[in-house]
């Protein structure tokens, strides 16, 4: 993978192939390589992969690290490694970050896979008090351990997944990993997501705590009537739970996930 930086553009790795280009923002604790075990499963695949501003590679960037300053910095890097055509694909604050780049409508956007997303509607259950204690989630590695073995997968992983949750989680400045539980998680984006007007998969997991199915199903499909796909869901996406998996698709359940994006952006 080819590894750009600029002074104020967030760290990405394009692998060139065919497209669309696959174009992957990873969740609140994560990193490019977060997808490592997906992209693996997409040989032959155009594959864009982003730090946000004040995670991993990108930790020295200065903020704001706002919902709307991450969409504003996907699309810089869209730009800046040319890329004409793109499904953006998103995970759990990744996912609430592509919905605003998509009601952009952006020249060039053909696709939007959400992965255990942020919903458009904030769910109930994020009261200030819930947000205060998560904020504190990653303060330590006894404390991502925690958040990781006992809210953030339902599956056993390798030691060395393991090890790269603790170390992503700990990556990001301070006011990154604060910004989202205290303001991003609570921010209700349904007028943005209403705007998105190309095909959309919704990927949950069945064992999913932080993003459970159901509140995807009444917080999110109905925002993306606009959004053009087939669906059985009764709104504009497609909709399809991951036996088993919990939260952290992209590392529980690669396989099944790559399958699912491979089966709604093929090859061109």
């Amino acid at each position: 993978m080819n590894t750009t930086q600029q002074s104020l553009l967030p760290t990405y790795d394009h692998r060139p192939g065919a497209g669309p280009t696959l174009v992957f923002l990873h969740y609140w604790g994560g990193s490019a390589r977060t997808w490592g075990p997906v992209v693996d499963r997409l040989a032959g695949h155009d594959v864009l992969t982003v730090d946000f501003r004040g995670w991993s590679r990108s930790s020295a960037l200065p903020g704001p690290y706002t919902l709307r300053r991450l969409a504003d910095d996907t699309l810089a890097v869209i730009a800046d490694a040319g890329v004409s055509e793109y499904v953006l694909v998103g995970h759990s604050m990744g996912g609430k970050v592509a919905q605003l780049v998509a009601a952009a409508r952006p020249a060039g956007l053909r696709g939007l896979v959400l992965v255990a997303p942020g919903p458009a509607k904030p769910a109930a259950q994020f009261t200030p008090e819930y947000r205060e204690g998560l904020s504190h989630a990653y303060d330590s590695d006894e404390s991502v351990v925690g958040a990781r073995d006992n809210i953030l997968t339902a599956t056993e992983l390798p030691d060395s997944v393991k090890s790269q949750i603790v170390a992503d989680s700990r990556a990001g400045t301070d006011a990154a990993r604060t910004e989202w539980p205290l303001r991003g998680i609570a921010e209700d984006i349904t007028e943005h997501t209403r705007m998105i007007s190309v095909p959309a998969l919704v990927i949950a997991g069945e064992n999913d705590h932080v993003e459970p199915a159901g509140v995807l199903r009444d917080n999110l499909l109905p925002y993306l009537s606009g959004a053009g796909a087939s669906s059985t869901a009764g709104a504009g996406a497609d909709f399809v739970v991951l036996p088993h998996t919990g939260h952290l698709i992209p590392l529980e359940t690669p396989a099944e996930l790559a399958d699912a994006i491979v089966a709604f952006a093929p090859l061109t």
